[in-house]
Order: C-alpha cells, then structure tokens, then sequence
C-alpha cells in the first residue's frame, strides 16, 4: 500500500513540475528549474521540520509527500536535504564531497548518456 502514496505523491509532484516548465521564460538561463529546484528544497525542509514536531504524523502521509511529492516534483530537493543532514552532524567534509561529487558525477553522466545515445542512433 505504501508504494500507492509513493506513486500519487509523486504523479502529483511530477505535474505541477511540468506546469511549470509551461509558464513563458526569456534568456538561457534555466530560471524555471532553478525556481523548480528551490521550491522543492523548501517543501522538503518544510515536510521534515513539520514531520520532526508531530509524533502523530502519518507514515503514508510522509510517504506522499516526502518521497512521492517531493521526488516526483525534483530529485534536488532530496539531495538537498541529505547535504544539509551532513552538515548538521557535523560531517562537513563529507558533505562538501557528497555535494561535489554528486554535481560532477551527474553532469558527466549526462554527457555519457549523450554519447551512448549518438552510439545506439
């Protein structure tokens, strides 16, 4: 039952994420997923701090928003959280690799995938 949470928190999620890719922007800079990345963050930190408060908070209620919501909205926000976890247990350099790693790993796996793309074309 847990993975129908998952799944409509995170149909929901992905959405309002495509929505916003709908609204009209100028420039190259990719202000909408930036906006996108940001509001995701603070849902998150949001879902977390409000979960942290309430002992009486539902696992499936988490489950939708947290996981589902959140990661069907943006991954970054996920990521995001995790650094900020690193962070608060003191874990900086850790947290400074996770983040490093994480943004170097991904963008070189995006140009991986290109190339594997232009191989299978």
């Amino acid at each position: 039952m847990s993975f129908l949470f998952v799944a409509l928190g995170g149909a929901l999620g992905a959405m309002l994420r495509y929505a916003i890719s709908l609204i009209p922007a100028r420039g190259a800079f990719p202000v909408l997923t930036l906006i996108t990345n940001v509001l995701g963050a603070i849902a998150i930190g949001f879902i977390v701090g409000l979960v942290s408060s309430r002992s009486e908070t539902s696992a499936n209620a988490v489950l939708f928003w947290k996981t589902g919501f959140c990661g069907g909205f943006t991954t970054f926000s996920t990521f995001s959280l995790e650094a900020l976890q690193l962070f608060q247990r003191k874990q900086y350099g850790l947290g400074g690799v996770y983040i490093i790693l994480s943004c170097a790993a991904c963008i070189l796996g995006v140009w991986a995938g290109e190339r594997l793309a232009a191989l299978v074309r």
